[in-house]
């Protein structure tokens, strides 16, 4: 596994993989990327923005063009949107440019992570966030897992100790 020199992090929103991949880069001396923020970056724009001119299918689009962007340097973790495994050419690039992390996460705490977050497109909607979450959670989690070289649970742990966990099960 060693031999990989990308480290990716896929999971739900609110599962914690932009502050998990912020530790994992500094405590590995790589650099450190987050899909949705490189989008942000990219358009001048910020996700909710990009959403509501383009909707989900245009941001998705954006997304994978980052992605693959990303997944082609060397020496990186990458914390990567949600939704972003819905695509299969993603989904590739991810399990063949590194070494993917699940960091799985219960609907309660993705619900209590996510509350007051409004740069969240997905459930700034009439329908209540735990049923987004849900229905999100049955067509993602599958995606997750079948790329997954490892996952993690974040529950009940802080974010260094989540990396700490993940250094440990790379050897490095």
């Amino acid at each position: 596994m060693a031999e990989k020199r990308n480290i990716f992090l896929v999971g739900p929103m609110g599962a914690g993989k932009s502050t998990i991949g912020r530790h994992l880069a500094e405590m590995l001396h790589l650099e450190f990327y987050d899909s949705d923020q490189e989008i942000e970056r990219r358009t001048g724009a910020d996700i909710a923005w990009v959403f509501d001119l383009e909707g989900e299918a245009g941001f998705r689009v954006r997304e994978e063009n980052v992605i693959e962007d990303l997944t082609g340097m060397q020496g990186i973790v990458l914390a990567t949107g949600g939704g972003s495994v819905l695509s299969k050419e993603t989904r590739n690039r991810l399990s063949a440019r590194g070494i993917v992390v699940y960091l799985e996460t219960p609907i309660e705490k993705q619900v209590a992570r996510t509350q007051r977050d409004k740069r969240r497109p997905l459930l700034q909607t009439e329908e209540a966030p735990q049923d987004v979450l849900v229905r999100l959670a049955a067509e993602r989690n599958p995606l997750y897992e079948e790329i997954a070289d490892f996952t993690i649970r974040t529950d009940e742990q802080s974010a260094r100790s989540v990396a700490n966990q993940i250094v440990e099960q790379l050897g490095f």
